[in-house]
């Protein structure tokens, strides 16, 4: 038997059956985004110095880029899941496709510029 009204229906209105499947993707990236900001963390408190160059040297090894990479990749999908979250619950009429295309623009150009900045650095590119 369906629930809901037959204009509700009509409209789109209760429930895509999506969302479990979206809370174990935010728990999932929820996860990720504690080991490796853990790893983060431990790797960057054991530098034996902080300046520019030790720094970069460390970007540019594989072993750190990749993880680097990672972590971008799981916080920005965290961030937008969890503002899909919020628009999805606050905006209820056209708007909320605004919201929404505008949030996917930001989270690929941010996330985007992020994982270039990474690349530039373990590619070994100029500054």
């Amino acid at each position: 038997m369906r629930s809901g009204t037959s204009l509700g229906r009509v409209r789109g209105l209760g429930s895509a059956r999506e969302g479990a499947h979206h809370w174990w993707y935010q728990r999932l990236t929820a996860g990720s985004n504690f080991l490796l900001m853990l790893w983060l963390i431990v790797s960057i408190a054991r530098q034996p110095a902080y300046d520019y160059t030790t720094m970069r040297m460390w970007m540019e090894n594989a072993w750190v880029a990749i993880p680097m990479a990672l972590l971008i990749l799981s916080v920005f999908w965290h961030f937008r899941m969890g503002l899909q979250v919020v628009i999805e619950d606050y905006q209820h009429d056209e708007s909320r496709i605004v919201f929404m295309v505008l949030l996917n623009f930001f989270v690929v150009a941010t996330g985007g510029a992020a994982l270039f900045s990474i690349l530039k650095i373990a590619l070994g590119a100029a500054a």
